[in-house]
């Protein structure tokens, strides 16, 4: 009881001392606006590939051939044994020429293990979002663009830690006056609680009768990309799509091009 009281107040004290990411910032251009984004959500798994081959080319070959504005990423060990002392969003950022922006979940192997983001404009402010996750903690990582506000996270394998990282993400943006998307793997099928109970915040704008999971055979959907429901903003989905790429990791790559109208 003492173990779960104490990470309910270490993420209320994460959300309360948390001053970047969501500030009440309008968008530079006010209302009647229209904004489009690519966005593409892709849980690499460290880019070891279906053959059990490392090949961060290969995964960021998929991401230019994609050419999305903003990139989640999910399983993205930093500088550890496992990795070979690789940080692997750097190299990703190498070789796709996009910003970088990375949230650690948990210390591993002599290094960290998380989630990140790749942006081709250069973040205002970012900030991490402990979530519960039993079998390791897991995080929400949010980044602030000019006129958006992007959320990135890989939910738990425990189905009742899912439901408390969907209150705890639903949660996070109530501050925030720019769009805000969220993209990752959320471990949750579009019939489950945890996708109703996500569905009464965002609006989902990929097609959740598209499998993204496992990439050589796909038979579930669990990786996703919402538009979060706030007064006078509108989220349409221009083109969706869960690329065929069997063999760069477990996951498909899935992205959408967003028009929002604020």
């Amino acid at each position: 009881m003492q173990k779960i009281l104490f990470t309910v107040l270490s993420i209320i004290l994460a959300l309360i001392t948390s001053s970047t990411g969501c500030e009440k910032k309008k968008p530079e251009n006010e209302t009647g606006s229209t904004l489009t984004v690519k966005i593409l959500s892709y849980n690499v798994k460290n880019c070891q590939g279906m053959d059990g081959v490392v090949s961060y080319q290969r995964v960021a070959d998929v991401i230019k051939r994609i050419d999305a504005d903003v990139v989640a990423l999910q399983e993205l060990d930093s500088a550890t044994l496992r990795s070979k002392g690789v940080v692997v969003l750097d190299e990703l950022a190498r070789l796709t020429g996009m910003y970088k922006t990375y949230g650690a979940s948990i210390e591993y192997q002599g290094g960290k293990y998380g989630i990140g983001m790749l942006t081709k404009e250069e973040p205002v402010s970012w900030k991490r979002i402990p979530l519960p996750g039993r079998e390791e903690p897991r995080s929400l990582l949010i980044v602030e663009l000019k006129d958006l506000v992007i959320g990135c996270t890989h939910f738990s394998l425990t189905e009742e830690d899912r439901l408390s990282s969907a209150y705890i993400v639903s949660n996070s943006f109530k501050e925030c006056t720019k769009p805000v998307l969220l993209a990752g793997d959320l471990n949750a099928v579009p019939e489950s609680a945890v996708m109703k109970n996500m569905e009464n915040y965002w609006t989902i704008l990929t097609n959740v009768s598209a499998p993204t999971s496992p990439s050589n055979n796909p038979s579930k959907c669990i990786d996703y990309i919402l538009g979060l429901k706030s007064e006078g903003k509108i989220f349409e989905t221009g083109k969706t799509l869960v690329e065929q790429e069997p063999v760069a990791s477990d996951h498909l790559p899935v992205w959408a091009e967003v028009i929002i109208k604020f």
